[in-house]
């Protein structure tokens, strides 16, 4: 690894921690500080001296989830979806070849929140699609090193099928590195075992997670302590395997004890390996150590898919020269699969005071997507060589009933039914719907419009669908690949609105697969009753049979040429009309200081999407606070309305459709 590399990891957060109670408490207990954050340790001993500003540091042999003051706050509640891969958008994409990995940093080691913040400045990820499996990255030898994700960024991806790995992080000596806190982690127990690999293990099946990623680059070891990280590997991965995790080994050890990057499967880090799921090859590699090690790796009876060449684009994004065809030629199969360190870079290369979500977004599409912005039509001119042109994208729309109203997990404003309640700009990934895995492809002999996710207005959450242009013919918008079985009484429901101009809007349904990668698929046309204002739409699918396998919406222009700005709001596929979920119960305020609040309550037991949290203000009116999936949630900063002696607060249960339940309320004295 390059220094470089290293140097955002030193740096601490200046928010303060202190431990609050559990939401299972039975009476709010005054305390100093109560915003839960993501948590971090070292393997066992602690740094000498005192942790900085914000810093809390914490040992992993002491953890355990019954003591855990924020568990509540910190576990993922989606479980893992499966997916399946459509028929490609362009003949370029490949099916069952090399995979992505990506590693990002979405916030600092300590002072990362646990459940969103109030900023749409964020990198939200939504080109899940193509990847499989995301590495939560960071660590430092001044905060901790093992890393476990925050429940958002983990219910978001597991919403889409992606695996989320925890980061252990043994920095190098340059960066304050202690081989110590190596031979901590591959301590053994009288009886010869590895109590800090049932430690992560543990950590990942509360926190509900799916494996580490072990990343050991600090150097001065021996043969012997290779030898010992080989052992702790191996039943690392064991234990992992029994509870359905998986381990990532990065390409840093060799097997003499000290870190010599390889940038290749070979003798010197094989059986770190063998004794994981896959191995992150360091950015070193070249042409001919890519084509040996997945050679190397068949010989093993692994498959060469099962390395990462890793690209960093930390620094240059889309810019960043890479040999493709060293890892993912298009004449020949893929050489091993893809490891991207980094991609935030779409984020955080924009000015401070260019990253609205619209630009994020922009910035987002270009790496993923490629130049032209369509992954039907790559642009052959494009040096980027972007995820949708050589992997086929991922669905995991399988079932119904099935909803979205296209909330990316971020926005300016929280929107319900067309109608502002929160002005205050966040972010919280656990908020992401499944969202159209391949974005945006355009059917039209005509002028293409821009279709984007659009954050002035929305039905529900903080985004729309926006396509924007002078239509001058028929255009369809692919929105959805999907395995959804159709009934006598299947009704898809759009919500949606033209803004500009005047269009006739249908419902495209296919029931078959397009007859190539590349094709436009067999839609049927279904009209829907066109509106100048939000409006809901039930379209039944009389006559189909079969499996829905792609949902589009075709607009036609009333004036062709004329500019038309129409939004889709929600899209929802349903067999029955929509069930309002359970109310949860025992909602009650967990712990308070000053305007700081900490709720808990059960949910309800199946049926529920999220929760939502308002106020209800002296005038009657509610305020949205926010939502999330866990069973917790924190709101600070809150103050008494003009005469207000009580705080009065409700909570709602969000089913798949969107249908709210009951809502059940608490009050907070002033």
């Amino acid at each position: 690894m390059k220094p470089t590399r290293r140097t955002f990891l030193l740096a601490g957060a200046a928010a303060a921690l202190l431990p609050g109670v559990t939401a299972a408490a039975a009476a709010p207990k005054a305390v100093t500080a109560l915003q839960p954050y993501a948590s971090y340790w070292y393997p066992d001993s602690l740094p000498s001296g005192t942790p900085g500003a914000g810093i809390t540091w914490r040992s992993l042999k002491a953890w355990r989830a019954a003591d855990d003051p924020d568990l509540a706050f910190n576990a993922a509640a989606v479980p893992l979806a499966p997916r399946f891969t459509p028929t490609p958008a362009n003949p370029t994409a490949r099916t069952d070849q090399a995979r992505i990995q990506s590693l990002v940093s979405f916030g600092p080691t300590s002072g990362n929140p646990s459940q969103g913040s109030a900023t749409a400045d964020y990198y939200a990820l939504t080109h899940w699609a193509y990847i499989d499996e995301l590495v939560f990255w960071g660590g430092s030898s001044g905060e901790g090193l093992i890393l476990a994700p925050n429940a958002p960024v983990v219910d978001a991806a597991h919403r889409h099928g992606v695996r989320v790995l925890g980061n252990v992080f043994l920095p190098p000596v340059a960066y304050g590195g202690q081989l110590q806190w190596t031979r901590d982690l591959v301590q053994r127990d009288a009886a010869g075992r590895y109590p800090l690999a049932a430690q992560l293990v543990a950590v990942a099946a509360a926190y509900g997670f799916d494996g580490w990623f072990v990343n050991a680059e600090t150097g001065g070891g021996d043969a012997a302590l290779g030898a010992d990280m080989q052992g702790f590997l191996r039943e690392l991965k064991s234990l992992a395997a029994a509870r359905g995790q998986r381990v990532t080994w990065y390409d840093s050890m060799t097997v003499n004890g000290n870190v010599s990057w390889q940038g290749a499967l070979n003798a010197q880090n094989q059986p770190f390996f063998e004794a994981a799921d896959d191995m992150f090859l360091d950015f070193r590699w070249t042409a001919g150590s890519l084509v040996s090690s997945g050679q190397r790796a068949e010989q093993l009876g692994r498959t060469r898919y099962e390395l990462w060449a890793g690209v960093d684009v930390e620094a240059n994004g889309w810019n960043t020269s890479v040999n493709w065809d060293a890892i993912v030629p298009t004449g020949s199969p893929h050489v091993t699969s893809l490891g991207f360190y980094r991609p935030e870079w779409t984020r955080n290369h924009l000015p401070a005071d260019g990253r609205a979500p619209g630009e994020f977004h922009a910035a987002d599409d270009r790496f993923w997507t490629g130049r032209s912005l369509d992954p039907s039509r790559p642009d052959a001119t494009d040096r980027w060589r972007a995820p949708s042109v050589t992997v086929a994208d991922r669905s995991t729309v399988t079932s119904v009933p099935f909803a979205s109203v296209f909330n990316t997990g971020h926005g300016l404003r929280w929107y319900e039914d067309g109608v502002v309640t929160s002005d205050v700009p966040w972010n919280h990934l656990g908020l992401q719907d499944r969202l159209p895995s391949r974005r945006w492809v355009v059917h039209t002999e005509g002028q293409r419009p821009t279709v984007t996710f659009d954050f002035a207005d929305a039905w529900r959450g903080g985004s729309s669908v926006l396509v924007d242009g002078e239509l001058d013919r028929p255009t369809t918008v692919d929105v959805y690949a999907t395995r959804l079985p159709i009934t006598g009484d299947t009704v898809v429901e759009l919500t949606h609105r033209c803004d500009a101009g005047a269009v006739n809007v249908e419902l495209a349904v296919a029931t078959a697969e397009p007859s190539a990668p590349g094709a436009t698929p067999p839609y049927t046309y279904l009209p829907v009753s066109s509106v100048n204002h939000w409006g809901t739409v039930a379209v039944p699918l009389t006559g189909l049979t079969g499996t829905v396998h792609s949902i589009a919406v075709r607009l036609t222009p009333v004036d062709p040429g004329s500019p038309v700005r129409w939004r889709l709001g929600a899209l929802a596929v349903r067999t029955a009309p929509p069930r309002t979920p359970a109310a949860p119960t025992a909602f009650r305020i967990t712990a308070a200081s000053a305007g700081d609040l900490r709720f808990g309550w059960q949910p309800a037991p199946d049926g529920v999407r999220h929760h939502t949290l308002h106020r209800l203000l002296p005038d009657g009116t509610r305020r949205f606070l926010g939502g999330t999936c866990q069973r917790a949630y924190f709101v600070g900063g809150l103050r008494p309305e003009q005469g207000e002696r009580a705080a009065r607060f409700e909570l709602r249960a969000v089913g798949e459709l969107y249908t709210s339940s009951a809502p059940v309320t608490v009050n907070h004295t002033w």
